[in-house]
């Protein structure tokens, strides 16, 4: 008896800057922002808020004889596994070397708009003329390494998921099947009003799951 596939949501396995919780909602790449016209300073990157650590798993009750369901928590699983931790590792240092790539274009583009500010009445007409439009260049690349980044964070995030949803529905499988389930909910995403908590496999998927991790040496 196969267990039903669990979809790995964008809101449980979502981007994940804070590790171990990468199940966490992560800072985003920070989104594109209209140049500002010449003569106005471009605005600072923003700082990442700082995220709560993910719960810690609490043990199950004794499952109740005769269940013919079950569910897990899909968010604590991907927050407290080693598959997870190492996707909130990757996760993170791809947002730390992104942040300092935009910073530094950002940096350039306020160099010259200093630049503009307190030397502009003495250039000439051709020098003034010539770092406005090294300002609107550095402004339209820096628009565009920011929608870039946005579109790199999106795959590397659903490369992610991919790959650890392979990992974690054969041990999902392995469970269900060991309780002769009919079916396993995500907790999270299922419309469920009342349930027996009895029924909770996530410590047990989650202890499996890891099991398949060498430890760290």
């Amino acid at each position: 008896m196969r267990v039903l596939k669990t979809m790995i949501s964008v809101a449980a396995i979502g981007m994940l800057s804070v590790a171990p919780a990468w199940a966490q909602t992560p800072p985003p790449t920070p989104p594109p922002q209209t140049p500002p016209p010449a003569g106005q300073k471009p605005p600072a990157p923003a700082t990442p808020a700082e995220q709560k650590p993910a719960p810690a798993p609490q043990p199950p009750k004794p499952f109740p004889e005769g269940a013919k369901v079950g569910y897990i928590d899909i968010q604590m699983i991907a927050s407290n596994s080693a598959e997870g931790k190492i996707a909130a590792d990757k996760i993170k240092a791809w947002d730390a070397t992104k942040t300092k790539e935009l910073q530094a274009k950002n940096k350039a583009a306020q160099d010259v708009q200093t630049k503009l500010s307190q030397s502009g009445t003495v250039l000439s007409e051709s020098a003034r003329s010539q770092s406005e439009k090294e300002l609107q260049k550095l402004q339209r690349e820096l628009q565009a390494m920011q929608e870039d980044a946005q579109q790199e964070r999106q795959d590397l995030t659903a490369k992610l998921q991919a790959e650890f949803q392979d990992k974690l529905n054969p041990v999902i499988d392995q469970v269900a099947n060991e309780k002769n389930l009919h079916m396993v909910f995500s907790v999270r995403d299922a419309p469920i009003v009342w349930v027996h908590t009895g029924v909770d496999l996530t410590a047990e998927v989650l202890k499996r799951f890891d099991a398949k991790i060498p430890p760290k040496k």
